[in-house]
């Protein structure tokens, strides 16, 4: 009931700490107050170059589905002839604004992921 008090709601969970730096207590499991572990992760060469060829890859899909479906070529490729009856889905503008919306979000990951960049640099 609502309005019964319930005494285990205001006892406080604590465990143990270390000596207080700052006045804060630290807890003594190794948990720094950001919530990591000791100090910020290391990055090697294989982390940064898997970032940059991350944002490659969808910098390049993205431009290729953003420019595609408006070139000749969009009706001429294999998979437009491959079924023949859905040949006026696949020249619908409709379809090719579409695909041209996943290029637009290809871009903005790539984007995004160039300003991650920043958590290789040192500090």
């Amino acid at each position: 009931m609502p309005s019964e008090h319930d005494p285990r709601a205001s006892e406080t969970i604590t465990g143990p700490v270390c000596e207080p730096v700052d006045g804060q207590p630290q807890p003594s499991n190794g948990v720094t107050a950001a919530g990591r572990r000791g100090a910020p992760p290391g990055y090697r060469w294989f982390h940064k170059l898997a970032a940059v060829l991350f944002i490659t890859f969808c910098l390049e899909i993205g431009l290729f589905l953003l420019i595609f479906p408006w070139t000749e070529y969009w009706d001429a490729n294999y998979f437009s002839a491959l079924i023949p009856e859905w040949h006026q889905y696949w020249t619908n503008m409709y379809v090719r604004g579409a695909v041209s919306g996943l290029g637009v979000v290809n871009l903005y990951i790539s984007f995004v992921e160039i300003f991650r960049l920043r958590r290789f640099a040192g500090r």
